[in-house]
């Protein structure tokens, strides 16, 4: 260690001339820079997935819970027409994408194919609204809009458990999905809080207002300040994208928008900060009733 630190000592010239040696600073401790990243890249891989033909054949028939698939572009003809036999007139998530990015999921034999399963099973916003009511208690959905980032979806189902929230709903493109890294980031909250994967949010939001749900869109786009809306009716609010907030026809399709005043000069809030404002002032207005 002593003649590691005469060796450098302050010079830049004598810094490069070792590193031209090709050594690192990992190989004082007897190991080189390439094992280390060798074993970064094995700790990477993502646990929720299953890889292989004939493994996601097996997934799809068993029922398990996929968030989406991912195929090769010019994938063999012959792997993909069983393939796409076993998928047809089922409704899963297709994606399909360079070789690379199946090679930077796993280091394994794809074949070309790799599912992304969800370690929860996705429930039914129309058996939870029913159970809700038939319970007698005051239904309190959250509705998220193409969020992507899943420390926001975590941060957002944390506080949503926290705050009695019944059921999250999601829609099944073009967003975060359930998976370990959701989970850890929501302090298991995932795993207590129902999640809803659904094709059409619009649909959604018809059945909750016909169900005599006031849907409630956070946006900029009002006059009307969270604190107004009477909250202490069933309800679901809708959070946006992280890019682009919630899609003009969710607005349109809403019986309320509200936003959250602000007097600084940022235009927007973090959507996991604008969740927990708005749930919050929904459990004080609940139970200060």
């Amino acid at each position: 260690m002593e003649e590691d630190r005469k060796k450098f000592n302050g010079d830049r010239r004598e810094y490069k001339h070792w590193k031209k040696e090709g050594k690192s600073f990992s190989d004082r401790g007897g190991r080189s820079s390439n094992q280390g990243r060798g074993r970064d890249r094995q700790r990477e891989e993502d646990p929720d997935i299953i890889y292989g033909v004939r493994a996601v054949i097996e997934a799809v028939r068993a029922e398990r819970p996929i968030n989406r698939i991912f195929i090769q572009r010019g994938m063999q003809k012959e792997l993909f027409k069983e393939l796409k036999e076993e998928l047809a007139n089922k409704k899963y998530s297709l994606q399909f994408v360079p070789v690379e990015k199946l090679d930077r999921m796993t280091q394994q034999n794809h074949q070309g194919v790799i599912a992304q399963v969800s370690p929860i099973e996705y429930q039914n916003i129309e058996h939870i609204v029913n159970r809700i009511f038939e319970k007698g208690e005051i239904a309190n959905i959250l509705v998220l809009d193409r969020l992507t980032d899943v420390r926001n979806f975590g941060a957002i189902a944390r506080t949503a458990e926290c705050t009695g929230v019944h059921a999250i709903v999601i829609p099944d493109k073009d967003s975060v999905s359930v998976t370990s890294d959701a989970i850890k980031t929501s302090a298991g909250a995932l795993n207590k809080i129902p999640v809803c994967k659904v094709q059409d949010l619009s649909a959604v939001i018809h059945f909750l207002k016909e169900s005599g749900v006031q849907v409630v869109a956070a946006t900029e786009k009002t006059d009307n300040l969270v604190y107004s809306v009477d909250f202490t009716l069933p309800t679901a609010i809708i959070l946006g994208s992280e890019e682009d907030g919630v899609s003009l026809r969710l607005i349109t399709d809403s019986d309320l928008k509200a936003k959250i005043p602000m007097q600084g000069m940022i235009s927007s809030l973090n959507v996991s900060v604008s969740a927990g404002i708005m749930l919050y002032e929904v459990l004080r207005q609940r139970m200060t009733e």
